[in-house]
């Protein structure tokens, strides 16, 4: 009887390592999908990341750009340009050549 005792303890133990086997094997596997999507998460924000640097870029220029027509149109040349585009004004004795085709 000893030894069938033995036996069968000695079966329960490879069947308990083979639950834990499966277990850890199972773990392994999740860790190993888990830390993909993140791999993948990861490089789909830094793409997010750069274009919206990019997006910062472009509006820090345009900021500029407006900045700079601001100064312009304060000038007295945006002034004669206005006038003399949209208004057709034009200096005194000022001779202005128009073009047939227009």
């Amino acid at each position: 009887m000893a030894r069938k005792a033995a036996y069968r303890k000695k079966r329960q133990n490879r069947f308990g390592m083979f639950l834990v086997s499966i277990v850890v094997v199972m773990l392994l596997i999740v860790v190993a999908v888990k830390s993909h999507e993140l791999q993948e998460k990861k490089t789909y924000y830094a793409q997010k990341e750069q274009q919206l640097q990019e997006q910062i870029e472009a509006e820090k220029q345009r900021a500029e750009e407006i900045a700079e027509y601001e100064k312009y149109t304060q000038t007295k040349k945006y002034i004669e340009d206005v006038a003399k585009d949209k208004l057709g004004l034009v200096y005194e004795g000022e001779i202005v050549f128009k073009d047939e085709n227009k």
